[in-house]
């Protein structure tokens, strides 16, 4: 497949995040910044934070149980 360049400009901030993610994945910059524009393209970002979103509205319970046995005061959990 051929390549095409792309230019683009960036806060310093967003450029080294960008850097430092594709490291981190053993991409270059030029297929992490692909991946990104395929997977919103696709849809694929939109569905995975729906789906996350579903899964904390359905149990965001357990987690705030679980935030508040851990800021409770030592002995307050015993029974």
């Amino acid at each position: 497949m051929a390549k095409t360049q792309l230019g683009a400009r960036v806060d310093e901030g967003v450029a080294e995040l960008a850097k430092k993610r594709a490291a981190d994945l053993g991409l270059s910059i030029g297929d992490y910044l692909a991946r990104l524009v395929q997977d919103d393209a696709s849809g694929l970002r939109a569905r995975a934070v729906g789906a996350a979103a579903r899964f904390l509205a359905d149990h965001q319970a357990v987690f705030d149980e679980a935030e508040a046995q851990q800021q409770a005061p030592p002995g307050a959990r015993a029974a």
